[in-house]
């Protein structure tokens, strides 16, 4: 599943390229990809006319601010800026991008009444891909979008799990986009403090069961999990209240390093992911652990093992990341 960087590569691919642009129409090839409104007759008419203002992410969400337009009877960009109730980090080296946006974790509405809202959420396999029109259709196209040059957003999904909303005026996006209201802070936001990620792991659960809760934290998954308590030096297993102060301090630094790391390489492809583009994310040829189960760790020369938690994989070093008290040899 793509998780933060890859959804944060996409995002900025998509503000490269869709800005200022109207959305002439659409097609949407298999209709339970939409999830709101109900008619994908009405999920097409409420974007017909409406232009891309900006492209936002939260967690793994993808949020298009549409506006209205100066060309009568039609919808065009009407702002670059960010919003109120976004974020920026122009001081922290994410990629050396001081235009990239963040939504706050909670924040006051997300929009003025008069504009519109696009959102995404790619799941398991989902891609959207600036094209030209005359491409021939991937075998799991989804939707399409129709711009002016030539030009559409196609979103291909071959699981099917990927799911698109468009969110009237007069609704915030988290009335709509429901699963907004559930996400804890961005991993890069003031808000994902030392003291919060202290109060939040005080529970008996394995610490990469509750690196992959959103609730605590947005955007990360398996892989980054994984990254992260490797370059902590934390086994997997081990119970979040088995945790010491330097441990918590050490893997918040290490999920923001980790995440920073791989949107400077535009995520990881290992299998279906790519930029607006097509092109593959090159963060797994330098990933530490994760889908290296097998070969020997960068750090100590022991096989990287992997095993099932929760139904999902887990990689680790034996050697660096001991289960027995939860510290590791990285202290």
């Amino acid at each position: 599943m793509p998780e933060l960087p890859e959804v944060e590569t996409v995002r900025r691919g998509l503000n490269d390229v869709t800005l200022h642009q109207i959305i002439e129409g659409g097609d949407v090839l298999l209709d339970r990809t939409i999830a709101h409104p109900f008619s994908v007759a009405d999920f097409l008419a409420g974007l017909q006319g409406a232009a891309i203002v900006q492209w936002h992410r939260r967690g793994k969400y993808l949020l298009a601010e549409l506006g209205e337009s100066a060309v009568s009877g039609q919808r065009s960009a009407v702002s670059h800026q960010p919003l109120a109730a976004i974020s920026s980090f122009p001081s922290r080296p994410i990629a050396a991008s001081p235009s990239a946006t963040y939504f706050t974790s909670h924040p006051s509405p997300l929009t003025p009444h008069s504009h519109s809202w696009l959102g995404v959420h790619l799941r398991m396999t989902g891609q959207l891909l600036w094209v030209d029109q005359t491409e021939p259709l991937e075998k799991h196209t989804r939707v399409r979008l129709f711009f002016g040059n030539g030009k559409e957003l196609r979103f291909v999904d071959q699981r099917t799990f990927g799911q698109m909303w468009w969110v009237p005026p007069e609704n915030e996006p988290e009335q709509v986009i429901t699963g907004l209201q559930q996400l804890g802070p961005e991993p890069f936001s003031e808000e994902f403090s030392v003291a919060y990620l202290t109060q939040q792991l005080q529970r008996r659960r394995p610490i990469k069961n509750a690196l992959l809760d959103q609730t605590i934290v947005a955007g990360i998954g398996n892989i980054y999990a994984d990254e992260a308590l490797f370059l902590s030096g934390i086994h997997p297993q081990t119970l979040c209240i088995h945790l010491k102060q330097s441990h918590i301090e050490r893997l918040r630094s290490n999920i923001v390093q980790v995440l920073q790391a791989s949107i400077e390489a535009k995520g990881t492809t290992f299998r279906t992911f790519r930029s607006v583009a097509g092109v593959n994310g090159n963060y797994g040829g330098s990933a530490w652990v994760y889908g290296r189960d097998g070969d020997r760790c960068r750090n100590c020369e022991t096989m990287i093992e992997r095993f099932k938690m929760a139904g999902r994989s887990a990689h680790f070093c034996p050697t660096c990341q001991k289960l027995e008290s939860g510290i590791g040899n990285w202290e």
